[in-house]
């Protein structure tokens, strides 16, 4: 007579350990994913604002070139009214914020010499100043009143300036 012989049951599947090892893995490249894609949004918002800054600044060389090495008159009221509608909105497009939302202008005059502060801190505001020069993160008095400069308080820190 033959003996019945019992297949050794066959390992099947996955033990616990080697489930929770895989699940901390990908937990891990999960959590790498979302701690890295903040800090890259940012950094494209603030690239974003940096070329708006190089685009107001080219826009107001344009107007210099037409109206006689002037520049432009740097008050919030005439900004929107005038000079945004002429020289900053391309074919209709408006000039926004990265997040939608229209750029905020402080302008101030002060005297020579006075020191520049950026009040009201925000990525949606574009701090413009005529008769100054850009210092490292601010602004400083310059010489002449076609001087002007440009600044930005940047989402991800820092101080984005630009000066004829």
């Amino acid at each position: 007579m033959k003996k019945l012989k019992f297949k050794s049951p066959s390992r099947q599947g996955f033990t616990i350990i080697e489930v929770v090892l895989a699940l901390a893995i990908a937990g891990l490249i999960f959590l790498m994913v979302f701690i890295a894609l903040p800090a890259l949004q940012r950094s494209q918002r603030d690239s974003q604002r940096k070329r708006d800054i190089d685009r107001f600044f080219a826009a107001i060389q344009n107007y210099q070139s037409n109206n006689k090495g002037n520049v432009p008159v740097l008050t919030h009221e005439k900004l929107n009214v005038e000079f945004v509608d002429n020289y900053l909105k391309i074919n209709g497009e408006n000039f926004n914020d990265p997040s939608g939302v229209g750029y905020y202008f402080a302008s101030a005059y002060h005297k020579y010499d006075e020191p520049i502060t950026l009040t009201g801190t925000g990525p949606r505001i574009i701090h413009i100043r005529q008769a100054a020069k850009c210092a490292s993160e601010t602004m400083v008095s310059a010489k002449g009143v076609n001087k002007f400069a440009l600044a930005i308080v940047l989402e991800g820190g820092g101080v984005y300036c630009v000066n004829n």
